[in-house]
C-alpha cells in the first residue's frame, strides 16, 4: 500500500537534522514502499520547492559521505509542504484534502509524526481524530510521538486519554530513539541468540548491574526545558528504564509488538518500591559547577544535571541483585554503556605476583555508543611466570565487523513504523508504570527544599560523593571513556 508520512513541525531541528535524513537513506536502500509520499506542516510560510531545496542542503550536512546528488533529485519529488497552523481546527481539513489530491482514489496509508513542543500534543491529535484522519478506512492510520510523553505520572495518563479518544493503541507509536539504535537490539541477540550466555543470565553467577548514560555537553540551550524536567524526567523515565527492561527481561514467546512489551512491562512492575527514607538513601544526585550561571537557569536552581540510582528487581532471576543507573551532563566524555559485573570465582588456587593486578571477577560491557561494541573481560595466565594471572579483554567492534556506517536509529525506527511493528515502540501501561518508578523519587527530592544537589566539575565523572555511595554496598564504578577508532 502506498504510504504519506506527515511531519508536523516541519520546520524544525528534528525534521532536518534526523527525520528527513533517515526517510532519504531508507529510500536509497530501497526499504520504502513506492510511492512514498512526505508532506511536512508548520506554520512558517514556505512552498514546497523552497522546503526541499532548504532540505537538500541540511540532508547533504547529516547524511555526510552517504549523501548523492542524484538519489537526492529522485526523491525530492516526494517531499511536499503544507502551511498551516496546528491551533486551528479548519487547518486540519484543508490539510486532508490536501492528502487526499497528492493520494488521488487509491487507498494509502498515513503515518503522522508529532515533531512539535509536547504542549501541543493534545490538540494535534484531538484535531485529528475531530477531522476524521485517524479513521483508518480508507487506508492505514498511525501516528509517532516523541518523548517525553507527559511528564509525570498523571499527565501521561491525560496524554493517554487523549490518545485513545482518537485513536486505537495498535496505532499509536511513542518513540525512544535509543530503542532504534543496533547495539540496544543487539542485547536482545545476545541474551537470546546465544546459549552461553542466558545460564549464567541470573543472581547466582551475576553480583551487580550498571547503567549509564553520559553526555559531555552542557545543558546549553535546553536549560528552560531543564530547569522543568532536571536528569530524572529526561533521562531515566525513557532512556535508562528502557535499557534496563532489555537487559533483564525474560525471553519472549516470539519477536513480536506484544510479546516483547508484555516482558518488559514485567520488569517494570518487579522493581521495588522505595519509601521516602529509602529514596535518599538510594539515589545520589549532582549539579555541575557553572549550571547556575547558564541563561535562563534560577540562580539558586536545585535541578539535578546528575544523578544515580539503586533499584532492586524482586523476581526469581534477579532478587537482591542491584542495578544502579546513572546520567549526567558535562561529563568527561560521551558514553552510552551496561557493565554485567559477574560474581569472583569462589576460591582462586593461584598466586598474586609481584606485577599482577588485584584479581578480578569477569565481566561483559555492552558499548551502546559512541564505540559501539562488546567486550568480555576474563583472567588469563602471564607468559613466562609463576601461574601469575592479569585481566584481559575480548573486544568485539560493531564498525571493524561490518563494514560501513550503522544506520541512524531513526532509520530502524521509521521503517518499523512505516510497517505496522510496534515491538521497539513503549506501550500506554509502560509509560505510565516508568511514571510510577520515578515520581516518588523526583517528589522525594522536589519536597527536599534544603538540600542541595552534590556539586561537581565539569569534564568529570561526576561528584565525587558517587564513588563512595556506592562503595556503601560493596562495589565500585566502572568508569571507562570508550576508545574511538
Amino acid at each position: 500500500m502506498p504510504q504519506t508520512i506527515v511531519i508536523f513541525g516541519a520546520s524544525g531541528d528534528l525534521a532536518s537534522r534526523k527525520l528527513i535524513p533517515a526517510l532519504y537513506l531508507l529510500e536509497c536502500k530501497k526499504r520504502t514502499v513506492h510511492p512514498l509520499r512526505v508532506v511536512g506542516v508548520s506554520r512558517t510560510p514556505m512552498t514546497s520547492e523552497q522546503w526541499r531545496n532548504k532540505l537538500g542542503e541540511t540532508t547533504k550536512r547529516f547524511t555526510g559521505a552517504a549523501f548523492d546528488r542524484e538519489s537526492w533529485e529522485a526523491f525530492a519529488p516526494s517531499v511536499h509542504y503544507f502551511p498551516g497552523d496546528i491551533d486551528r481546527p479548519e487547518m486540519f481539513g484543508g490539510l486532508d484534502a490536501y492528502l487526499r489530491s497528492l493520494e488521488g482514489d487509491d487507498e494509502s496509508g498515513r503515518l503522522y509524526y508529532l515533531s512539535t513542543s509536547p504542549a501541543l500534543y493534545p490538540i494535534m491529535i484531538r484535531h485529528l481524530g475531530q477531522s476524521g484522519m485517524a479513521d483508518p478506512s480508507r487506508g492505514t492510520r498511525r501516528i509517532i510521538i516523541e518523548k517525553p510523553f507527559g511528564s509525570d505520572l498523571k499527565s501521561a495518563r491525560r496524554l493517554n486519554q487523549e490518545v485513545h479518544a482518537s485513536f486505537d493503541e495498535n496505532q499509536v507509536f511513542r518513540i525512544d530513539h535509543y530503542l532504534g539504535k543496533e547495539t540496544v537490539n543487539n542485547i536482545l541477540v545476545l541474551r537470546f541468540g546465544n546459549t552461553i550466555f542466558e545460564p549464567i543470565w541470573n543472581r547466582n553467577y551475576i553480583d551487580n548491574i550498571q547503567i549509564t548514560a553520559h553526555e559531555d555537553v552542557l545543558v546549553g540551550h535546553r536549560a528552560t526545558f531543564y530547569e522543568k524536567a532536571g536528569v530524572f524526567r529526561d533521562m531515566f523515565q525513557n532512556h535508562l528504564l528502557q535499557l534496563l527492561t532489555f537487559v533483564t527481561m525474560e525471553p519472549p514467546a516470539r519477536f513480536e509488538a506484544d510479546a516483547v512489551r508484555d516482558e518488559k512491562v514485567k520488569v517494570l512492575r518487579a522493581i521495588r518500591a522505595m519509601t521516602p527514607e529509602e529514596v535518599v538513601a538510594n539515589t545520589l544526585r549532582g549539579q555541575y559547577r557553572s549550571y547556575r550561571d547558564e541563561p535562563g537557569v534560577d540562580p539558586l536552581s536545585r535541578v539535578a544535571t546528575y544523578a544515580a540510582m539503586r533499584l532492586m528487581i524482586d523476581n526469581w532471576r534477579w532478587k537482591d541483585v542491584p542495578i544502579y543507573l546513572r546520567s549526567g551532563k558535562g561529563m568527561s566524555c560521551r558514553t552510552t554503556q551496561i557493565v554485567v559485573q559477574f560474581r569472583q570465582a569462589p576460591h582462586s588456587m593461584f598466586e598474586r605476583g609481584e606485577t599482577s593486578s588485584l584479581f578480578e571477577a569477569n565481566r561483559l560491557l555492552i558499548q551502546i555508543q559512541p564505540a559501539e561494541g562488546i567486550q568480555i573481560y576474563f583472567q588469563t595466565k602471564v607468559p613466562d611466570t609463576d601461574m601469575e594471572i592479569r585481566q584481559t579483554q575480548f573486544n568485539f567492534n560493531f564498525r571493524e565487523s561490518y563494514q560501513g556506517e550503522l544506520p541512524e536509529a531513526y532509520q530502524r525506527l521509521l521503517l518499523d513504523a512505516l510497517n505496522g511493528d510496534a515491538s521497539l515502540f513503549a506501550r500506554n501501561d509502560e509509560v505510565e508504570i516508568a511514571w510510577q518508578i520515578i515520581d516518588p523519587i523526583q517528589r522525594v527530592w522536589d519536597d527536599s527544599d534544603s538540600t542541595d544537589p552534590d556539586c561537581y566539575e565539569i569534564n568529570s565523572w561526576g561528584p565525587p560523593s558517587a564513588d563512595a555511595w556506592i562503595r556503601r554496598w560493596g562495589h565500585q564504578w566502572f568508569d571507562l571513556c570508550p576508545v574511538l577508532h
